[in-house]
């Protein structure tokens, strides 16, 4: 995999470059301020992107900014973003345009080797990654709503969909069976009025327009 990295902390940085290299990716550049971003992008068109939100020289948006510029250039341009906080705005606005290969997580979630590898080649293949304190900040501000209509166990499954865990992996997670997962889904997307979707990037997509649509509505 042909990766793009950037982040102004040059310790974090730099043990991306050597993490992503020690499995076989090719890290193709570096960008340590916001300007540097989107050249690098456009030029290199990496499978992936790793993108800080706050950059120099603000130190406001400017990872985001490059991102989405970048998505609009590369329509379909895989991005995982990273953040020091949940930041709803920002996760908003990334995912406003489709979530299709796009991933937001903490930069906490780096230092988790494995977590982190497994978003990053799940966003490169078109897939989802988000943070679970990001998916738990989309439920908590849907209030009075059939939210409130799923069980604790319908809600795990939820929170999980919105990860984008299959249902394979949410199997494994819950300790039940694929049968019981699909059970389970089946009643998410009856109690929010969802329409039935297959297995994978459509249902990814749903989960996370019916949680989205306090800022689009």
């Amino acid at each position: 995999m042909r990766v793009v990295i950037a982040e102004d902390n040059t310790l974090l940085r730099e043990g991306m470059v050597l993490l992503l290299t020690s499995v076989g990716h090719e890290v193709v550049a570096v960008a340590s301020s916001g300007p540097e971003v989107l050249p690098a992008l456009l030029t290199h068109r990496p499978d992936a992107a790793v993108l800080d939100v706050r950059m120099p020289p603000g130190f406001r948006d400017e990872g985001l900014r490059a991102a989405l510029d970048a998505r609009r250039e590369i329509p379909g341009l895989p991005v995982l973003v990273l953040s020091q906080y949940v930041e709803e705005t920002y996760a908003a606005e990334l995912l406003g345009g489709g979530a299709s290969g796009v991933g937001y997580l903490l930069k906490d979630r780096v230092g988790r080797v494995d977590e982190f590898l497994d978003a990053l080649e799940r966003v490169a293949a078109g897939g989802t990654a988000l943070d679970p304190e990001v998916v738990t900040e989309l439920m908590a501000r849907r209030r009075d709503d059939p939210l409130d209509s799923l069980t604790p166990r319908e809600r795990e499954v939820l929170h999980l969909m919105a990860e984008g865990r299959d249902n394979s992996t949410i199997a494994t997670l819950l300790v039940v069976t694929e049968r019981a997962v699909s059970k389970h889904i089946g009643n998410v997307f009856a109690k929010l009025d969802l329409p039935p979707s297959d297995s994978g990037h459509r249902r990814v997509l749903a989960v996370l327009a019916y949680l989205n649509k306090k800022h689009t509505g």
